[in-house]
């Protein structure tokens, strides 16, 4: 009989034999016969036991190893062009492999998302471990889950985070990929349909404690796909820049510009100064410079920086923390316009009459140092009169020329009137474990007006300029509200007692008076969350269709090319127009403009909603410790399945099921968005002010669930919405805005006619 190998023996060969790794062939390899196979079985037990070998369907392998064929998914092609993919069934200690797709000719076209049943071979060197060739094509963007794991005798179950998603997911044994109960775990589709008629998932990624503080914005991270890890390529490229020189640019570093920013700001893109314009041609006018980090000089076209910056989009901000555009090398150092530091700059220099219009404009590349980096509440507190020890040495020739040219551009933009919504700014206040100490509403101050005021005109001049150029750029682009929704507003302020014009074009001097009537009584907030519900929602495009929001005829994102891409292909488009260096817009980026444009859209909406998410999972963490204590606040939205109401203290929105407001049937009308009781009568509408018992918070999901106590100050019955009385809401006719809309539709058809 042959002698038992060692356990070194088996896994060298193994090693050497990726293709023939069950019990059999290790048997046959060595001559273990007979008796003898049972304590090789012991053996292979042992290095399983020890993490040595991982069994997978009867054959063994090393599991810091792939398997000769496995399943992969491919990524984003890198800035060369090349595919690479990640291996969906990874069992080592280390970090997943780098496996590079090679195709042969005969592929088909492949891209992100893909998934390949591949074969492997190791390879040394390269930058990655393994290359894979297709064997077949075996499926494509599966239905990702994100959820809480439960585990089960064999398998488990995935408990899904999104509100929107209340059936459960089952696991199967070998797809739990070790997950432990009640971690949170992303997940994909394994089959639409499984043990007791659950669809079956298999779990891809493990994500930890779901309730640990800062695993809230790691959640809407996963969630909505956003990338938050900078490729090696990216940080190598960053790590090697240096700071630009004084070459090829317009020395302006006497000019004491400012920077103006949140206290706990990271990056400074933008400074400002201000001084009264020295033509006698323009008595009482101001100069206004307005200089942006140039990032377009570190971030080239085609380069790898350029290609994951434009697959991002943009940054996401989160209360505890944030996830770049750019990496930190950049964001935070060469393009922010730290103090007393030399920093490349494109910069725009606006004049201004005495009434604050501007009446010309240039841009120059240049090298600025800033004199100082402020915050907006030490900015305030210097014009308030109080300058701090940082403020007071440039109160009179920096701060006080800033606040003379705010006003006269104030006066110009109170003229021109943009849309004036009053919606407050909530601020979550974290401790440094990452709990929720405090849910604040953001000071509006005049600082925080100067900076924007000035930001608005320094876009419009990029869009002015490169538009006379017929230079290639991306719009930033508001249309107007589209009829229905106008009508819906009209609903809303008739049932408010207030009244928005009709029979003519709209124009945001129309919404601000709606706005001012408004302003005081019990429904401005109502009118002024009804309004921004009826704005379209802006994008950008190559095409100018103008900003009805800011009543401007062409505008664009210049001001923040650390955090947008917008503004980084508007830069470019200064540099081509302007003949400043090879680093402007490309050819080939221009003819790809439309899709750029889509593409920047898409992402703002992705980051948009994933701070929502997330400031609805720290808010429902805050609330959790007050559950069963009344809230009030106003109802907010109405749907077929219940209602939904912000609270006043933190903003946060909660919902009263409709189930929970009794038997009686409430008919819901989308148009006047109200729901009626058919027993009571009552009318349930947007703006009502409420009282409910907060009845759960759930952290994980951001759910709020309220139980409706009293409506308009009358008492609510459990059984239902009382019979109307004494504090009884005016009724409103559910059908009113649908007549209405229908007699428009006949006036607009006849006058087609």
């Amino acid at each position: 009989m042959a002698e038992l190998p060692t356990k070194a023996q088996v896994l060298d060969w193994i090693a050497e034999n990726p293709g023939r790794n069950s019990k059999r062939d290790i048997a046959k390899a060595f001559g273990v016969k007979g008796a003898a196979r049972i304590d090789l079985k012991r053996l292979l037990k042992e290095l399983e036991g020890d993490g040595h070998l991982h069994r997978d369907r009867g054959h063994f392998r090393d599991p810091e190893k792939l398997p000769p064929v496995t399943v992969l998914q491919l990524l984003a092609p890198d800035a060369q062009g090349d595919l690479f993919a990640r291996p969906l069934e990874w069992h080592g200690d280390g970090p997943e492999p780098r496996v590079l797709y090679v195709a042969r000719e005969t592929d088909p076209g492949l891209g992100e998302g893909d998934r390949i049943l591949g074969k492997v071979t190791e390879v040394r060197g390269d930058g990655h471990q393994y290359e894979a060739r297709l064997i077949r094509r075996i499926g494509h963007n599966p239905v990702r889950i994100l959820g809480v794991f439960r585990k089960q005798t064999e398998g488990g179950r995935i408990v899904p985070i999104d509100k929107g998603m209340d059936r459960e997911w089952a696991v199967p044994a070998g797809a739990t990929y070790h997950a432990k109960d009640g971690e949170l775990v992303e997940a994909e589709q394994a089959s639409p349909r499984g043990r007791m008629g659950l669809p079956t998932a298999r779990v891809i990624t493990r994500l930890g404690d779901p309730s640990a503080p800062r695993a809230v914005s790691l959640i809407a991270i996963h969630q909505h796909g956003i990338p938050d890890d900078f490729p090696d390529e990216v940080i190598e490229e960053a790590d090697g820049m240096k700071p630009a020189g004084l070459a090829g640019r317009e020395d302006l570093r006497d000019l004491p510009l400012i920077t103006i920013d949140p206290s706990d700001a990271r990056d400074h893109d933008d400074a400002v100064f201000a001084h009264p314009d020295e033509d006698p041609k323009n008595p009482g006018g101001h100069v206004v410079w307005v200089a942006i980090a140039d990032v377009a000089h570190y971030v080239t076209p085609g380069s790898a920086l350029d290609v994951e910056a434009r697959m991002r989009g943009n940054s996401t901000y989160f209360p505890d923390r944030v996830v770049p555009m750019l990496p930190d090398r950049l964001s935070g150092d060469l393009c922010s316009l730290h103090e007393g530091v030399p920093r490349a700059c494109i910069a725009c220099r606006m004049r201004l009459n005495e009434q604050g219009e501007k009446i010309d404009h240039s841009f120059h590349r240049g090298l600025m140092r800033s004199v100082a980096s402020l915050s907006y509440e030490e900015v305030q507190q210097a014009l308030d009169g109080d300058p701090n020890d940082r403020c007071g040495p440039i109160l009179d020739p920096v701060l006080k020329p800033l606040q003379a040219a705010y006003k006269a551009a104030a006066a110009a933009r109170e003229r021109r009137q943009p849309l004036d919504l009053d919606l407050p700014e909530r601020r979550i206040v974290l401790s440094p474990q990452g709990e929720v100490t405090s849910v604040n509403f953001r000071d509006r101050l005049e600082a925080h007006r100067v900076i924007e005021d000035f930001m608005v005109l320094a876009n419009v001049a990029a869009a002015e300029t490169l538009g006379a150029k017929r230079q290639p750029l991306v719009y930033r682009v508001h249309e107007e509200p589209p009829p229905e929704k106008l009508e819906a507003l009209r609903e809303t302020a008739a049932a408010s007692g207030l009244t928005l014009a009709k029979g003519q074009v709209l124009q945001t001097r129309h919404l601000n008076k709606l706005l001012h009537d408004a302003a005081g009584t019990d429904f401005a907030e109502l009118i002024n969350m009804s309004t921004l519900r009826s704005m379209t929602q802006a994008y950008y495009s190559p095409e100018n269709f103008g900003h009805f929001g800011l009543a401007l005829k062409a505008y664009a994102h210049f001001t923040s090319p650390i955090r947008r891409y917008s503004d980084l292909v508007v830069h470019r488009g200064l540099i081509s127009a302007y003949r400043w260096g090879k680093d402007g817009i490309t050819e080939a980026e221009a003819e790809r403009l439309d899709q750029t444009a889509e593409h920047i859209s898409q992402t703002e909406r992705r980051s948009m909603a994933a701070e929502r998410d997330t400031t609805d999972r720290y808010l429902a963490a805050f609330l959790s410790e007050r559950v069963g204590t009344e809230v009030s606040g106003r109802i907010s939205g109405i749907a077929r399945f219940g209602v939904f109401v912000k609270l006043d203290d933190t903003g946060a929105d909660g919902l009263v099921p409709i189930r929970s407001l009794g038997n009686e049937f409430f008919h819901f009308d989308r148009e006047s968005q109200t729901l009626m009781g058919s027993d009571s009568g009552w009318v349930i509408g947007l703006g009502q002010r409420v009282t409910c018992r907060l009845v759960e918070a759930v952290p994980v999901t951001g759910g709020l669930m309220l139980e409706l106590l009293e409506l308009e100050g009358t008492p609510v019955a459990r059984a239902g919405v009382q019979a109307r009385g004494r504090g009884t809401p005016v009724r409103r006719k559910p059908g009113r805005a649908k007549a209405a809309k229908a007699a428009e539709k006949r006036k607009v058809t006849r006058r087609r006619r």
